[in-house]
């Protein structure tokens, strides 16, 4: 049994590409170009909604069969073909080039498996079987759903701004250590799902002292995801 290490990967203007261009490589693709990835993807045929991503330039679409070489440069890799001895040719290159590599169809010969998301602005929640099973971690998402709702891109962006604030300023630890503690203690979730404004601007302020207010971080928007 292989025990992944759960890790979040900063790829914003860095090389990923993904061989094949069907439906698994199209839920790949989208969440990587949201964290802004330099996105490659090699295949012949792409779905609808690559097609559309290519022609606005968010990834760059190789209109080809897999060729050695299609993965120099990549820092991470995709073999999502529904060919077998194409993925294990993608997983060979990538194990010469010292590329981490996700072979959709073989778990066990994938360094990563990428989990199920639930996203609501900064925040992630993720959920993995470790590839046994992407349809259950799926399945557990939906379930989460209704209990982290569009308020936690509100109520991370406002932890965030009083974050940075009280880093920023000439503050003992020992004092940003027990705000850290209150503010993650607050349900700043519920305040601004009942829109209870005024409460949540007086908290903050007399917390940090940051000045930083639920109206100074995008108060009310929809979550971007």
């Amino acid at each position: 049994m292989v025990h992944h290490y759960p890790i979040n990967m900063n790829i914003e203007g860095r090389l990923v590409v993904i061989v094949g261009g069907g439906r698994v490589a199209e839920r790949k693709a989208k969440r990587l170009v949201q964290a802004g990835a330099r996105l490659v993807v090699v295949s012949p045929i792409l779905t609808g909604s690559l097609v559309l991503l290519a022609a606005e330039e968010k990834l760059l679409h190789l209109c080809r069969a897999y060729q050695p070489g299609d993965l120099a440069g990549a820092v991470l890799a995709f073999a999502a073909t529904d060919d077998p001895g194409v993925n294990r040719m993608v997983v060979e290159e990538a194990r010469a080039l010292n590329i981490l590599i996700d072979s959709v169809d073989a778990p066990r010969e994938s360094d990563f498996a990428t989990p199920a998301v639930l996203q609501q602005g900064e925040l992630q929640i993720t959920v993995s079987t470790g590839g046994a099973s992407p349809l259950l971690a799926r399945r557990i998402v939906e379930q989460l759903k209704p209990l982290f709702g569009p308020e936690y891109t509100e109520a991370v962006a406002l932890l965030g701004a009083a974050r940075e604030k009280l880093l920023t300023e000439k503050v003992g630890n020992a004092y940003n250590d027990t705000v850290f503690a209150e503010l993650a203690a607050l349900d700043l979730p519920a305040l601004i799902r009942t829109g209870q404004r005024d409460a949540i601007d007086q908290i903050l302020q007399k917390l940090s002292a940051t000045g930083a207010t639920s109206g100074s971080v995008g108060a009310g928007k929809k979550d971007p995801s």
